[in-house]
């Protein structure tokens, strides 16, 4: 029997009848022979599954497995894409949790005696703080940079005499812009490596390389969910390629229209199964993120990391366009510091507009590339730098008018 089936049977073991979601999902479905098996008999688990779930079930749900008493640590998702979802994990999920971290910062090649600082506040959301405990259980000093401003951080990322540094990519770049106006280049802080999540910059070669280039630091990107927990890290050699923890999730890539598996090189949505999180499992979840599989080992990896979301794909005038195609392009103009979309599907036919902080040039320079990439009219306005938003932590650039 392979190590997934072994252990995809004994979270079934473990989960059932105690868990009341899955055992009215399931019932009682006995042992499974094989991993086509597992995937013929278990249907997906959906986040609109979930909310719908903690809407009849106020306010956790029924996706537990012990009762509450045993559940000690409380997140909630971001509410990036809707209402947040609580999620509660027992001790023994959080010790999974935190040897997952574990293998993110063994992958990113941090160790032990290395100095990690965290400039963003903890919020409800899972974040960083598995892997500022992950780091202060594997012996990385670990330094929080919450309550601060981007220039006392900045600060206190120099006295702290930190080598790596954790936030969203977005926050990576506006670091490198606050040190500029202080007269503190990033590139002087000594940082080697640069961990982001939250966005999928961390794999988009133009913004990964713009962060590298400001900080003078090698950048891997690392994605997870707070539903799931951390799933995967670049490869130190091939950062293009983000990993996947094979050993705590059973991973697949399906057709998102159909929900039949999709083959090595083509895109799909993927779903996971996490193998350890008995006390809040979760089975075959479609997690929305659309990735392209490549072989890796006795495995698969994702080639370019999560290239976007099923439901973030935008259709202007015939033309498909997500987010991660648009912030490749405006990252490839070094000059452009922040930028906001807005889609206009009021009319007809629906409109797109971008604001960029930068020069009346280079708006107009980004508005030839975007046109010339979408064979579409895309319009750019420019604006003094300061004047649109900056975010610590997701970004929300895209505003979308019905």
């Amino acid at each position: 029997m392979s190590s997934s089936l072994q252990k995809l049977n004994d979270l079934i073991h473990a989960i059932l009848p105690a868990n009341r979601f899955y055992a009215e999902k399931l019932g009682a479905p006995g042992k499974f022979t094989s991993l086509s098996d597992f995937t013929e008999r278990v249907p997906f688990t959906t986040k609109d599954e979930l909310a719908a779930n903690r809407e009849q079930h106020p306010p956790y749900g029924t996706t537990h497995t012990f009762p509450l008493s045993n559940y000690h640590r409380f997140h909630q998702t971001s509410g990036t894409r809707g209402k947040p979802l609580i999620w509660l994990d027992d001790p023994d999920n959080w010790t999974w949790i935190l040897d997952n971290w574990e293998w993110v910062w063994r992958g990113a090649g941090v160790k032990p005696g290395d100095t990690a600082f965290f400039p963003f506040s903890f919020g409800p959301f899972l974040g960083f703080w598995a892997g500022f405990e992950a780091a202060t259980r594997m012996g990385i000093r670990a330094v929080p940079g919450g309550g601060l401003s981007s220039e006392d951080r900045l600060q206190l990322l120099l006295q702290s005499h930190s080598t790596i540094l954790c936030c969203t990519p977005t926050y990576a770049l506006r670091l490198a812009e606050v040190g500029e106006k202080m007269k503190l280049p990033v590139s002087s802080l000594g940082i080697k490596k640069i961990i982001v999540c939250g966005e999928p910059g961390g794999s988009i070669l133009e913004v990964r390389q713009r962060i590298e280039t400001a900080w003078q630091a090698h950048a891997y990107d690392h994605h997870g969910m707070t539903e799931i927990g951390p799933v995967s890290v670049s490869s130190e050699t091939d950062r293009d390629l983000l990993l996947l923890r094979h050993d705590s999730y059973f991973c697949e890539v399906i057709d998102p229209t159909n929900g039949t598996p999709t083959a090595l090189g083509e895109t799909g949505e993927l779903v996971l199964t996490t193998l350890g999180r008995y006390g809040s499992p979760l089975l075959r979840y479609r997690t929305g993120d659309l990735v392209m599989p490549v072989a890796h080992e006795e495995q698969f990896a994702l080639r370019g990391g999560v290239l976007s979301r099923t439901d973030d794909m935008i259709v202007i005038r015939g033309i498909n366009i997500y987010p991660s195609s648009i912030d490749a392009i405006v990252r490839s103009f070094p000059d452009i510091a922040e930028y906001q979309v807005e889609i206009d599907q009021r009319p007809a036919l629906a409109e797109i507009h971008l604001t960029v902080e930068s020069s009346t040039e280079t708006a107009s320079a980004l508005s030839q590339k975007l046109r010339s990439v979408f064979t579409l009219r895309i319009p750019v306005t420019a604006v003094p730098t300061g004047t649109l938003p900056t975010f610590e932590v997701k970004a929300k650039r895209w505003n979308i008018l019905q």
